[in-house]
């Protein structure tokens, strides 16, 4: 299959994240994981939603890119204050490694997560 790309960006609330839920699952079809893969694969793209909300941002830009794998990269836009208290931060962080192994995370100066690139 050849690479394809799916874009969407969408603000960081509740309504929208039931959105990319159903979304990811559907392209996790298409790129043939199997249920336990997928629900793993949709479990990091909302983390990696919510550490983005977390860290202060009020949208995000998700790239899922369909071929062989699926991978996805998540972005964020418009950024306004962090919230105070970010221990749950870590368990996110933990969790997307956990669950994919190799993922790569985009921080600014301030330490804050800024993007999260992952592939399943």
């Amino acid at each position: 299959m050849d690479k394809q790309t799916f874009s969407i960006t969408l603000p960081l609330t509740g309504e929208y994240l039931t959105t990319v839920r159903l979304t990811t699952g559907g392209l996790c079809a298409l790129a043939g994981f199997d249920v336990d893969s997928a629900e793993d694969f949709k479990v990091c793209v909302t983390e990696s939603l919510l550490l983005l909300k977390r860290n202060g941002y009020a949208r995000a830009n998700i790239d899922f890119i369909v071929g062989e794998a699926l991978a996805c990269h998540v972005i964020g836009q418009d950024l306004g204050t962090p919230q105070e208290d970010r221990v749950e931060d870590e368990i996110s962080l933990a969790l997307l490694s956990a669950l994919l192994g190799d993922v790569q995370f985009d921080k600014t100066e301030n330490g804050e997560v800024r993007g999260i690139h992952f592939e399943g």
